[in-house]
């Protein structure tokens, strides 16, 4: 499992808790825990989404999240926080699961690994959600119909 972040030089609270998940991790080789300040950055994040086989954004506050709709356009389901931006973003059952507790987001994620079929599925639904629903040519049209309609 990796668990990869983008730490804030100003979010104490971020340091505190990725302290506290590093010490929980302890010596399991089979977790690995990154970030930007050891050389993640956008590419390596890129790398990860397009490997996984579930992408977990269990945030209990969230703007929209661009970390959602990357993996989702990256053709993988995501278990997302029912909070903020990502209920925006995830269609319950269709493109990922959206959670309210570790466990349930656990339950979910296991459900996902062990239904690989279900969660390629779900993975190409996400794509065409994404493609529907977010990228700039489709923001494009929106525009373009708008000014359509306000042809005198």
């Amino acid at each position: 499992m990796a668990l990869v972040g983008s730490m804030a030089s100003d979010d104490p609270e971020g340091w505190y808790y990725l302290d506290k998940t590093i010490r929980h991790a302890g010596e399991d080789f089979d977790i690995h825990i990154l970030h930007n300040f050891h050389g993640v950055g956008a590419y390596e994040v890129g790398a990860f989404q397009s490997a996984s086989d579930v992408v977990i954004q269990k945030s209990i506050r969230e703007g929209f999240g661009l970390v959602v709709t990357e993996a989702l356009w990256k053709g993988k389901p995501v278990v997302g926080g029912n909070a903020g931006g990502i209920p925006l973003q995830i269609i319950d059952g269709e493109t990922g699961f959206l959670v309210d507790s570790v466990e349930e987001c656990a339950e979910k994620t296991l459900y996902l690994l062990e239904h690989p079929h279900e969660a390629a599925e779900m993975g190409k639904a996400a794509k065409e959600h994404v493609r529907e629903n977010f990228l700039t040519t489709r923001h494009l049209t929106d525009y373009l119909r708008l000014f359509l309609d306000m042809r005198p």
